[in-house]
């Protein structure tokens, strides 16, 4: 090293220990960073740092470096671009606004945190297959949406996997996350990973990793994986940051279709199609749903219309304030183009097209755009209707048939399977919870006909007809599932919320009301009608950096210390802490233990409380009921309601932020 290398190097450690001395860095920040200066990183990377502190910029180099960015039980998501951007990282940028690296540090999105994420999980799977006395090349099948870095991060981690001696596959070009967890089981991998923070601000991307079933990581694979990432020592990351895919598979066409032909069975009923004309708006905001959902939707006989100015893939998501489809200005333009052209419905999917938002006209021709729950409840509804028509389900119910959702999922839904006569089951917050109970299901149905009659089933053989039937004789049958921020499934080909199915599916539901000569929101009237008025409400509150999380973490011990005991007058009459209790799914299989708390409140109302494991935030969500005699009443009934929600809302807001600044 020449000698005025080595003197900025070790300039810039002492000006690092000296913050540390001073408060200014947080003591695993000055460890951290000094591990990572003397880790022999490329020179971009160590100039990045050198940037940083020579600004005395310490706020950021604690934020990037604090801790190490976590893989947690679904990967990991996190900044790629700093909020401080420094002129080694910036460099050239491309076309479309990418810096020319992603932003060094432990506690971010970038070619050393993929790289330690993927020998991880190799490392994990290798072991895992060894245990079963399966010794074939570990798989992978990695997918990328259209974020900064999301091609290269995949490249990256096709290449290390491949040169950990795997056989990786990745996509031509960007592809959804419902298509990643499909291929999965598709092509017999042994896991897959997405890359894609879905609808997170542009700075961000992640890292979220599958098993072979196709769904998410959970235990005991995601603590297993956890401690095969964490154990990687930062010398073993520098060997795999040149890319070498001469080995990795590219998937093309057939890979398409494959999925294509599979989320097009979410309809199930084509010919509403034929029968009445629906004319639909579509937006995938600059993502990757347009590949699948517009072939889809078009197949299906609907006349699609795109959003021209949004249609390109673009990681700047510059029509946006953000790429989220729960918020109306995601949906703006969308809804113009509607209104212009007259067009009976509006969706739209994130931009790795697993959640889906959508606005339906009103009797009064007015565009009004649904929430998660009001659109998951309709689909609960429409399929436990239609699936009854179709002789998969008896007319009066049946116990083997299941709708699944989540805690924080609208009561409502529990309502409409209970009239149905159906069974509910709850899960925790997390998609990958209810696909688990789906292979809990499938893992039960294969073990009971291996016992009583002797056959091996072949699941992924089985038509949806065929896994109807015998769910319906000897299993669960799997009607529908849902979370509440705008993740739909509608079979358990996909292990995984699936936008481009859902837009399908809804717009089917749409045409079958339309054919009632109904509008959608008289629809859900009806449903309210029938099972009272059901309103819910939602509050994050965002902590940024290291002091955000140490608050976060306030909130969820003072919940479990001191359980809160009354909002203004009004009692807590139960509280119950899924990390500490016992508590039961309907099947009567325990829920694992996690940080989340449920009030129930003496005037009826209730609410859920959790750290978000996806963004830097506290998330509550208000759950609001009242019967209703009859149509006559509805409206006056929501109004009551929706004051009394808000008042609730407001108080559990003030709580929880005194409670972080305790």
């Amino acid at each position: 090293m020449a000698r005025g290398a080595f003197f900025l190097f070790m300039t810039t450690i002492d000006k690092i220990r000296e913050a540390g001395a001073a408060g200014q860095l947080l003591p695993g920040a000055v460890e951290n960073v000094a591990a990572w200066l003397d880790a022999g990183l490329p020179r971009w990377a160590s100039a990045s740092i050198e940037e940083i502190a020579a600004q005395g910029a310490w706020a950021e180099l604690n934020d990037r470096f604090y801790r190490y960015l976590e893989f947690g039980t679904g990967g990991m998501r996190g900044r790629t671009i700093g909020v401080v951007a420094t002129g080694s990282e910036t460099g050239q940028p491309g076309p479309l606004g990418t810096p020319a690296h992603p932003a060094v540090g432990s506690n971010m999105m970038n070619d050393f945190t993929v790289v330690r994420a993927t020998i991880g999980l190799y490392r994990y799977v290798h072991g895992f297959l060894a245990r079963a006395d399966r010794y074939d090349a570990p798989k992978i099948v990695i997918a990328h949406d259209v974020r900064h870095f999301s091609r290269h991060f995949c490249e990256l981690a096709a290449s290390t996997w491949s040169q950990l001696g795997g056989v990786a596959f990745i996509f031509e070009a960007p592809r959804s996350t419902p298509q990643l967890s499909f291929s999965v089981r598709w092509l017999k991998a042994h896991c897959g990973v997405v890359i894609t923070a879905s609808h997170n601000p542009p700075q961000d991307n992640g890292f979220k990793a599958y098993f072979e079933d196709g769904a998410q990581v959970v235990a005991p694979h995601d603590k297993g994986i956890i401690d095969e990432v964490n154990a990687v020592p930062l010398k073993d990351l520098t060997a795999f940051l040149s890319k070498d895919l001469s080995r990795v598979i590219t998937l093309r066409r057939p890979a398409d279709d494959a999925y294509l032909a599979v989320a097009a069975q979410a309809a199930l009923d084509k010919g509403v199609f034929k029968r009445q004309r629906l004319t639909v708006v579509y937006t995938n905001i600059h993502g990757t749903g347009g590949v699948a959902t517009v072939p889809l939707l078009a197949h299906a006989g609907v006349s699609v219309a795109e959003v021209p100015a949004q249609v390109e893939f673009d990681p700047r998501f510059p029509t946006v304030k953000s790429p989220n489809p729960e918020n109306a200005e995601a949906l703006s333009m969308a809804v113009a183009l509607a209104t212009k052209n007259g067009a009976d419905l509006v969706m739209a999917t994130d931009p790795d097209a697993d959640r889906m938002g959508a606005a339906v006209r009103s009797r009064d021709g007015k565009l009004v755009l649904l929430s998660g729950n009001q659109i998951g409840a309709l689909l609960a509804d429409y399929r436990l209707t239609r699936n009854k028509e179709l002789g998969r389900i008896p007319a009066k119910g049946s116990p083997r048939a299941a709708l699944i959702k989540t805690f924080v999922t609208t009561p409502l839904q529990d309502a409409i399977g209970a009239w149905h006569g159906v069974k509910v089951i709850n899960t925790l917050t997390g998609f990958k919870w209810i696909a688990a109970k789906l292979g809990v299901y499938e893992e039960q149905l294969k073990s009971t006909l291996l016992a009583q009659q002797g056959l091996a089933l072949d699941y992924d053989a089985l038509s949806l007809a065929t896994r109807a039937r015998l769910h319906a004789e000897f299993g669960t049958f799997y009607v529908f599932g849902t979370e509440e921020s705008y993740g739909y499934l509608p079979n358990d080909f996909v292990r995984d919320k699936d936008g481009n199915a859902a837009c399908l599916m809804f717009a089917e539901l749409c045409a079958w009301v339309k054919e009632r000569g109904l509008t959608v929101p008289e629809y859900l009237d009806e449903l309210y009608v029938r099972h009272g008025y059901f309103l819910e409400g939602v509050i994050n509150i965002y902590y940024q950096g290291a002091t955000g999380a140490a608050k976060i973490r306030r909130i969820l011990e003072t919940y479990r210390t001191d359980p809160p005991r009354a909002f203004g007058g009004v009692e807590v009459t139960k509280f119950q802490d899924f990390g500490r209790q016992t508590i039961c799914d309907a099947d009567g299989e325990e829920i694992p233990k996690q940080d989340l708390y449920f009030v129930t409140l003496a005037n009826g109302y209730s609410y859920a409380g959790r750290g978000s494991g996806t963004e830097p935030k506290m998330k509550f969500y208000i759950f609001a009921h009242s019967p209703v005699s009859g149509t006559a009443e509805l409206s006056a009934v929501k109004a009551q309601v929706k004051l009394e929600l808000d008042r609730v809302k407001a108080l559990v807001e003030a709580d929880a932020k005194a409670r972080a600044e305790s």
